[in-house]
């Protein structure tokens, strides 16, 4: 009897959910794919860094990134102020919805399934909501005026929020075998948790609520220098943590008793998983709000690039791609050269629905089943 690879084993058996593992033959075409990435990357970053409302030249850019003073000084203060902290945050953003999305589709074996969509983000959005309109914020930031006590603080309720939701999701998906089914609860626990936002903010003062309805836009512009290494080093954890469990991950997409027999402890699998995700999207969203698609759309985009499921390739891949589609949709938003700054999540919205779209119409399952 002749006993299949891995790789067959998920050909035969994942076909209707992802694309096969690839075997090493395919190493040359993810080279490309990578260096593409990469430039994509450094592009979108130096475009966010030498790009803006106000027109600074290059040099001038330079010298201020360099720490020198530029011949006006306010030129000083917009590129080490303002553009550096927001191309950092927008890259680590990025970066951190998209293996959040890419860890979900896993754990739920969906592909559909998301921080966003399945209301995970909504949690950490309630996290927020009871602390800052409860507390109070800045009127020119959300969490400008809070200190570094506040910051964790938002941070913690956000992770917390998030934490909380994806337990009872998961819970749940034990139950409930319908892909369709686990969406639309998802949405469900949104709306509540939504609702629940719409309460607080009734009761709020109006710069409170000000302040919370710009941050529920979406926008990376608000983490300033003081608070860009608390959230970098949150976003390095969580993404160290999925890195750490990529090998599980792949025997999880073979089936539990499967990755059980290859020794995986499923169960602290799964918690590392939800930790990961919930320190990921929970401080995305508390610190630039709620984007929404880029978790979705950005690990299917690297499956059909890559033409793999290994989350060997596919963690490094998402983690570039999504800081590429985050840095672009930043400058499509702030609209360089113009004086007007769109909704992060409409720009968002744009790019990722159409990837539902062709998501849903790819998959023969999920079409028939919505």
């Amino acid at each position: 009897m002749t006993t299949l690879s891995a790789e067959q084993r998920v050909e035969k058996n994942q076909s209707a959910f992802i694309p096969a593992i690839k075997s090493k033959q395919h190493s040359h075409r993810w080279r490309w794919v990578f260096l593409v990435l990469l430039l994509l990357v450094a592009g979108a970053l130096a475009f966010s860094l030498f790009a803006g409302s106000v027109y600074i030249p290059p040099q001038e850019v330079l010298t201020a990134l360099l720490g020198g003073e530029t011949s006006r000084a306010g030129w000083t203060t917009i590129v080490q102020d303002y553009r550096l902290p927001k191309a950092l945050t927008a890259l680590l953003a990025g970066a951190a919805l998209a293996t959040a999305g890419l860890l979900m589709q896993t754990l739920f074996r969906n592909p559909l399934a998301d921080a966003y969509v399945l209301g995970i983000s909504s949690g950490a959005s309630l996290g927020v909501a009871l602390v800052v309109l409860s507390v109070g914020a800045g009127t020119a930031t959300l969490l400008g005026n809070m200190g570094i006590a506040g910051d964790f603080a938002v941070v913690a309720a956000a992770a917390i929020g998030a934490f909380t939701v994806l337990l009872i999701v998961l819970l749940l998906a034990r139950r409930v075998h319908s892909a369709t089914t686990l969406l639309i609860l998802g949405l469900m626990f949104g709306y509540i948790t939504s609702a629940l936002v719409s309460l607080l903010a009734h009761f709020a003062a109006p710069e409170q609520l000000r302040s919370f309805n710009n941050w529920s836009q979406g926008t990376f512009g608000d983490v300033t220098r003081v608070q860009l290494p608390i959230f970098a080093i949150i976003i390095l954890l969580g993404l160290a943590v999925s890195v750490v469990t990529a090998k599980p991950l792949n025997a999880m997409l073979l089936g539990e008793d499967y990755a059980a027999s290859l020794g995986v402890n499923l169960r602290r699998m799964r918690y590392l998983t939800i930790i990961s995700t919930a320190l990921l999207a929970g401080t995305v969203t508390a610190f630039c709000g709620p984007i929404a698609f880029l978790g979705i759309a950005v690990p299917h985009l690297c499956r059909v690039a890559l033409r793999t499921s290994s989350h060997n390739v596919l963690i490094p891949a998402v983690i570039l791609l999504g800081a590429a589609i985050s840095l672009t949709a930043d400058l499509i938003a702030h609209m360089p050269g113009a004086q007007i700054v769109l909704p992060l999540n409409a720009v968002m919205a744009l790019f990722g629905a159409p990837v539902v779209i062709w998501v849903i119409l790819r998959q023969p399952g999920l079409r028939s089943g919505l």
